[in-house]
């Protein structure tokens, strides 16, 4: 199969090209769709396209089991730096995360599919809008699961480019990243001149204390051995350097792997918010529910390490560095098994960071994971 996907190589480079230099946001994939569905279609596949706004899906086979391979296709709003002759022609939009090459590697794996011989379907889950969410809140994975995109799955794979991991190794381990909400505060007082503190209740002062008690929550309130993150991201109050404003605005990102760990930090930042009334003050929160934490299911990363194995061999696998990153393909997974896995793409001597106006990627990394997603998809048929 890499022999074969080796072979494919330039032809996934040009796809990989090509939608980088057509970058197009969340929920606006329009041409992004259109090229992966024409591409589907001449090589007999079923296509549905509008699948969750502006998805694509594309089956092949018949009956059961069913695997789902997944492939994000927005880019970010980044306008690049890079001097490339693939460099993005859409001002300020640009692929920044490598969803440009997981679109080329499905199609790479859904071009090596269609020479092979197998019992069962193959379903392709060509998803939009990872990175944003649309007005109501959702991304692109449950609009797509919305529309019936994984009715009757039994599987469901995925891969991401990693642009710290050498080129032609793997990570590959338990969990892949993190569920990831939003909190939104707002602490009120009393403004008025900053001569005359003693006349105002002061909604800065009182936000610095809610402030420490939120970033006193993993470090006494949780339990040591539970992952988890609060970051404030965002402090917004007053206008003018005399004069005590009558609120401030808060925003941060929680980060967890566990329902119960969520749970505690939601209700321990609205006990820290809750010292605005012991100051005098008062608040307001809300919380936005984001992405799931994404944990892999032991029988495919077992048969993902097998593929590697056989096909690169077992030096190639390495165990990442935990991190608490966050990315939707969770949704997907959260009722039927699954897994990801990372695709190192290094430059070799040149760290190109994701979501930065540099990022790029080493070319080289394309074929070997089309070949993996094939070959894994090939066998969890077989094990079904």
């Amino acid at each position: 199969m890499l022999n074969k996907a080796k072979a494919l190589a330039p032809e996934i480079v040009a796809w990989r090209r090509d939608f980088h230099m057509h970058p197009e946001l969340g929920f606006q994939e329009i041409r992004t769709a259109r090229e992966v569905a024409k591409h589907l279609e001449a090589w007999g596949y079923r296509v549905r396209t509008k699948v969750g706004k502006t998805g694509v899906v594309g089956e092949i086979g018949s009956g059961k089991p069913m695997v789902a391979i997944r492939a994000d296709m927005d880019a970010l709003p980044i306008q690049e730096i890079n001097e490339v002759p693939y460099k993005s022609r859409n001002d300020g939009v640009m692929h920044a995360c490598g969803h440009d090459a997981h679109t080329a590697i499905a199609l790479g794996t859904a071009r090596l599919l269609t020479d092979e011989e197998f019992s069962g379907t193959i379903r392709f889950l060509f998803q939009p809008a990872e990175e944003i969410e649309d007005d109501d809140g959702l991304s692109g994975a449950p609009r797509m699961i919305a529309d019936g995109a994984i009715d009757g799955v039994d599987y469901a794979i995925a891969l991401h480019v990693a642009a710290s991991v050498e080129t032609g190794k793997i990570e590959l381990d338990e969990y892949v990243s993190a569920g990831v909400d939003t909190f939104y505060g707002k602490i009120t007082g009393k403004g008025g001149h900053g001569s005359t503190p003693h006349k105002v209740v002061d909604p800065i002062f009182i936000s610095g204390h809610v402030i420490l008690a939120i970033h006193n929550i993993i470090s006494r309130r949780l339990r040591p051995f539970e992952p988890a993150v609060i970051s404030i991201g965002t402090i917004n109050g007053g206008q003018v350097d005399n004069v005590i404003p009558a609120e401030v605005d808060l925003s941060g990102t929680i980060r967890f792997l566990s329902k119960d760990a969520q749970k505690l930090l939601h209700a321990e930042i609205e006990r820290a918010m809750e010292i605005a009334k012991t100051m005098g003050g008062n608040y307001e929160l809300r919380i936005v529910e984001g992405y799931p934490p994404k944990k892999n299911h032991p029988q495919i990363n077992s048969l993902f390490r097998t593929t590697i194995e056989d096909m690169i061999g077992l030096d190639k696998l390495v165990v990442p560095e935990p991190e608490m990153g966050a990315e939707d393909f969770g949704f997907f997974i959260q009722d039927i098994p699954g897994a990801m896995f990372y695709l190192g793409c290094k430059i070799e001597g040149d760290q190109r960071r994701h979501h930065d106006a540099r990022f790029d990627i080493n070319e080289d990394c394309l074929p070997l994971g089309a070949a993996i997603m094939a070959q894994s998809a090939l066998r969890l048929l077989n094990s079904g």
